[in-house]
């Protein structure tokens, strides 16, 4: 089993083995590239970067597939949570195209991969749903149906849909994809390691002094790199694109049912929050695939309750779940005109390159990043670089969302995020529980053990200091700024924060 950056084990990190690499840190060479992140967009990029015969160093700060790929659902689609109608609006629909045509190779390639290592992930090809269910989402639906189809994905009304969900229309698309994440990305890491790349793990990249060659600092020491590339889901630091980009947190559940009636294909709802349902058959077992209940990241009040409604969701649709064998949730950064940010880092001239903003499509766009990335290192034509560059100006395009998500950063920063009711005594703290509290005077974040022992920790999160709130389901500090999260203890695990809370002594 694999680590990840939360409580709950998803169905992926219990049924994929952990990597080992083979080669060590060479603080005394200079690399061509270094890669901060070992998710699917870090290996999938050193991978294209390394077999382009550059000298490349994948850095991970824990171990791989530790972040969102270890808490992915998986879907490989070209029928994207930004819907094409958006994406027209807000850029144009030649530009719509771009994102189809880069959605479509993004799988194209997945599946060259797979057949080019003999990769064993359980990859099928499947066919898209998107159903209505009231009379404004079946106008929406026709909206993206015509949008879709400019776009050059073809599409088309089913009369039935694979779920037993009462629905108004629905509209099929076919040559989608499912796989296992996780064993898909592990695969790549050998083919990397094989072509001659090093990986290096549990080891954070903090900072970097942009000279040439750039000079990386990392918690084993400095490495010389001509380019350095942030695929860490969210840079860490200061800048620009935390302002762009929204932390949310999505909730799944794999259950087991007591017929063989798995439904097939990919699915989804049109509620804002939606939901998705897919299955998976990993060594023999199937698994339906259900999530949703997406909230802003840490500004839920409960955070068990999403995993109580998606479990109530599923159990009045199926009349026929024998249990409810893995539940998990993962974070996504949603980017504020609905494409994601890959390219150039604002603010930083030179070779320092980002990958984020995926939304909910990080397992389609991390493979369009990796590609693009890789042209912009090796200075190659794509048009998507342009389409992409993190540093566009859109005037309109998600200003109301950049607004909407900002003044909410901005009001964290001013009242702080803190429990409503009154804690007059650490007792009052159950064990295994996390509160903000006050005493004598000072904000203290407390998390009492099940053995009952207390671990106190300064409340101010280190990356723009708003005060982080617990997460009871995953068992973390979670910042609701800008989505940084923190063990009970203090530690990173996830940016874009780079430093751990710091610790009080009660």
């Amino acid at each position: 089993m694999i680590a990840r950056d939360g409580a709950n084990i998803s169905l992926w990190q219990n049924t994929a083995e952990p990597f080992i690499p083979t080669r060590n840190l060479s603080a005394d060479q200079t690399y061509d590239v270094v890669i901060a992140g070992g998710g699917i967009t870090g290996v999938s990029t050193a991978l294209l970067l390394q077999q382009a015969g550059l000298r490349c160093v994948l850095i991970e700060a824990h171990t791989l597939c530790f972040g969102t790929t270890g808490g992915t659902t998986a879907h490989l689609n070209t029928l994207l949570d930004t819907p094409y109608t958006t994406i027209a609006k807000n850029f144009d629909e030649e530009k719509a195209a771009l994102v189809a045509r880069a959605a479509r190779e993004s799988i194209n390639t997945v599946q060259a991969n797979i057949a080019r290592y003999q990769i064993d992930c359980n990859f099928e090809e499947a066919t898209g749903f998107l159903f209505s269910q009231n009379e404004k989402q079946t106008q929406e639906l026709e909206e993206i149906r015509k949008a879709t189809m400019e776009a050059g994905v073809f599409v088309s009304y089913t009369d039935g849909i694979p779920l037993p969900i009462q629905f108004e229309k629905a509209l099929e698309i076919k040559n989608q994809a499912k796989f296992h994440p996780v064993r898909y990305v592990m695969a790549l890491a050998k083919a990397y390691e094989e072509a001659g790349g090093t990986i290096v793990q549990n080891c954070r990249v903090m900072d970097t002094d942009n000279t040439d060659p750039l000079v990386v600092k990392t918690e084993a020491g400095d490495v010389r790199a001509s380019w350095l590339i942030y695929t860490t889901h969210i840079p860490p630091g200061v800048n620009l694109l935390h302002l762009r980009c929204a932390p949310y947190r999505s909730y799944a559940m794999a259950v087991r049912l007591t017929d063989d009636k798995y439904p097939a294909g990919l699915t989804y709802d049109m509620y804002d929050p939606y939901h998705y349902y897919r299955t998976q058959v990993i060594d023999g077992e199937q698994y339906l695939i259900i999530g949703g209940e997406d909230h802003k990241t840490a500004h839920a009040d409960n955070t068990m309750m999403p995993f109580t409604k998606l479990e109530s969701h599923i159990r009045s649709n199926f009349n026929n779940v024998k249990e409810i064998a893995y539940r998990w949730s993962s974070q996504y950064f949603e980017p504020a005109d609905g494409l994601p940010y890959i390219g150039h880092l604002p603010g930083q001239p030179g070779k320092i390159l980002v990958a984020t903003g995926f939304g909910g499509n990080g397992i389609t766009y991390s493979t369009v990043a990796a590609r693009t990335l890789t042209d912009i290192v090796l200075n190659k034509e794509n048009p998507n670089i342009q389409l992409f560059n993190p540093n566009r100006l859109k005037p309109i395009a998600g200003f109301t969302n950049f607004v909407k998500e900002n003044v909410d950063v901005a009001k964290q920063l001013i009242t702080g995020f803190f429990t409503k009711e009154k804690i007059h005594a650490l007792a009052d703290i159950a064990p295994g529980e996390g509160k903000v509290v006050h005493v004598e005077g000072h904000i203290i974040a407390l998390y009492k053990d099940e053995a009952g022992e207390l671990h106190s920790l300064n409340p101010r999160c280190t990356h723009l200091k708003c005060t982080v709130s617990w997460s009871l389901a995953e068992k973390c500090w979670e910042c609701p700024c800008h989505g940084a999260r923190y063990d009970f203890n203090g530690k990173v695990l996830t940016g874009p924060a780079d430093m751990d809370l710091q610790k009080i002594k009660l």
